[in-house]
């Protein structure tokens, strides 16, 4: 090789090493400029940091907050587990905006799927958040209290004590007697420094406030569990009994039934109830609330099962009754007048009780009957049951008051298609009239159908007749089963226990160092510290100060021995003195003293 191709070599090396030196030189520039290149995640690493940022406290306030903003489109909008008629209205008057909305599950807004989202995702950050809290309080409970500070003056609150040299203690029995008097105000202790001239107590208490705060939000989650658990495997049912008929807890004797998403027919207890007798009390002394009902009472005859023996029971509004692990309430109440209806061939179309929804507080009440047997037409009827039928000026009818003293049938009749043979649902408290003949009414010649107690009314062209034969009362009951609400009830009670921990308990450490003065005395310093505001701190410093001189210095010369000689801490026979002169002060008062003396540490 020769020189030039050497000299060349070497050029070239010096080149690159040129260029790596300014490659480095300009990746330092631009970490220096904060353009900084991120490594990769990864799939894991990605999910590692969605965990972290779903379990921060953050988002957990953050979600808790958009928890409550998505439940306001439930009071702005009817919901269909309230009342699915006004729902139904509303997308009639609404042709526009109603189906847009009812998308976006605004008519189902507790069960919509992105408000599910919502609190199942504060869910899984509510555990996220508790269980690495736990597991660090955990090991702070299992630790030692923290190290004794080097200089006590500076905590909240400090104090001093001499200890007589007369007392025979030394720093070390003082030390370990201290902690004793701190175990048993319920302090966790550790006395350290055993082997020097200067030993120390760390104590810590208020765990429990920790504590309190996780048992809060487990319970919590608990409570949660417990409603989710209480929708999947719950139900709840309405059924209207008319006084001597009788109702069996199946599927078929509901009037109405809701079931949780995991319901089972099997969970059906087989117990039956017998409404025996209705009895309301109306209020008849005072003028101002005449006629008000004081008190409902159903007495009913109670079977557990087939095979046990009956019993009764009497239900009352707020008294609800527990059967079957299901509970019973009462919800309302009426009068179910005793009608026959006879069709044009003379066959009874319809005997019994038919329930009639009240209006108003003197029970002026809805009636709709329908006779789908009666031949060769069907027959229906609509009207008002009046309990006491009185007239007014103008000759209408109305309730005088809501005992049965002049019960009153007024109806309108109909016959034709009832519309009830197709096999299509109908609201048995409305009266569909489109394809029905009116044939009675206010409007024509026949008028309307006026009875009073065993009375009978026969209908225009032959149809038939209708007559009142009695009347009876009924109970609305609403019948709820919840297989998790003694879990919700403890959940909660729990939860109000560890919010109550959490609020009224504080969180002290307490550090006190002995030591031993050139004239024999002990010298004894303690400081208190808080964790969080704590308006007690204060008080538990003197009640402190108060053990220790009581341990110590009570029924002692502690008057002549510490006020001989030079305190170890500068300022320290001055705060004697000044205890002396006043027994009473405080440990604060003692502070603010040893500060103003000199400032500094023992």
């Amino acid at each position: 090789m020769t020189d030039a191709e050497h000299n060349g070599d070497r050029s070239a090396a010096a080149g690159q090493s040129g260029a790596s030196g300014k490659g480095r030189t300009g990746r330092k520039a631009r970490a220096a400029a904060g353009d900084v290149q991120l490594p990769l995640l990864g799939p894991l690493g990605l999910l590692r940091w969605a965990w972290t940022q779903l379990t921060s406290m953050r988002t957990a306030l953050f979600l808790l907050l958009l928890l409550a903003v998505a439940a306001v489109p439930g009071s702005l909008f009817p919901q269909r587990p309230a009342n699915p008629a006004v729902v139904t209205q509303y997308l009639k008057d609404n042709p526009d905006t109603g189906p847009w909305l009812d998308r976006f599950q605004l008519f189902d807004v507790y069960s919509s799927v992105w408000f599910s989202a919502i609190y199942l995702l504060l869910f899984i950050s509510l555990i996220g958040c508790v269980i690495p809290r736990a597991k660090a309080h955990y090991r702070a409970m299992r630790s030692k209290p923290p190290r004794t500070p080097k200089r006590l003056s500076r905590l909240p609150e400090y104090g001093t004590l001499a200890i007589p040299a007369s007392s025979g203690l030394t720093a070390l029995t003082a030390a370990e007697e201290a902690a004793k008097l701190l175990r048993k105000r319920g302090y966790r202790v550790d006395v350290r420094d055993r082997d020097t001239d200067r030993p120390s107590v760390g104590a810590e208490r208020g765990f429990a406030k920790e504590v309190g705060n996780l048992l809060f939000h487990t319970a919590l989650i608990g409570v949660l569990v417990s409603i989710a658990v209480g929708g999947l495997f719950g139900y709840s049912g309405q059924k209207v009994v008319v006084e001597g008929e009788s109702f069996v807890n199946t599927l078929v004797g509901y009037d109405s039934f809701k079931p949780g998403t995991s319901f089972t027919e099997d969970q059906l207890a087989p117990y039956s109830l017998t409404l025996d007798e209705f009895n309301v009390e109306f209020d008849r002394k005072s003028e101002t609330h005449y006629g008000q009902p004081l008190d409902f009472a159903a007495t009913m005859t109670v079977k557990e099962s087939p095979d046990a023996e009956e019993h009764t029971e009497t239900l009352k509004v707020n008294d609800p009754l527990t059967i079957g692990g299901s509970r019973v309430y009462l919800v309302g109440n009426g009068y179910a007048p005793v009608v026959t209806v006879r069709d044009g061939d003379g066959n009874i179309a319809l005997q019994g009780p038919v329930v009639s929804v009240p209006s108003d507080g003197m029970y002026t009440s809805l009636m709709v009957i329908k006779a789908p047997d009666a031949k060769p037409d069907q027959l229906g009827f609509v009207g008002f049951f009046l309990p006491t039928a009185m007239l007014d000026e103008e000759g209408v009818s109305f309730s005088g008051d809501p005992d049965p003293f002049n019960p009153q049938l007024n109806l309108n009749a109909y016959y034709g298609d009832l519309g009830l043979d197709e096999g299509v649902p109908s609201n048995v408290y409305v009266l569909d009239t489109e394809n029905l003949t009116e044939i009675n009414s206010r409007n024509l010649d026949e008028g309307g159908i006026v009875l009073g107690a065993n009375q009978t009314y026969e209908l225009p062209e032959g149809k038939g007749s209708i007559s009142f034969d009695g009347l009876k009362r009924y109970a609305a009951l609403d019948i709820h089963y919840d297989p998790a609400k003694i879990w919700v009830l403890t959940f909660a009670v729990i939860s109000l226990a560890g919010l109550s921990a959490s609020l009224f308990l504080a969180r002290r450490r307490v550090w006190v160092r002995t030591g031993t003065h050139a004239d024999g005395r002990i010298m004894v310093e303690y400081g208190l510290l808080a964790r969080g505001e704590d308006q007690r701190l204060a008080s538990e410093a003197t009640a402190i100060r108060g053990l220790l001189e009581k341990q110590w210095l009570a029924g002692s010369g502690a008057v002549e021995d510490n006020g001989a000689g030079e305190a170890s801490a500068p300022g320290t026979g001055e705060q004697t003195k000044d205890r002396d002169a006043e027994p009473g002060a405080s440990a604060a008062d003692s502070s603010a003293a040893q500060k103003k003396e000199t400032g500094k540490d023992s």
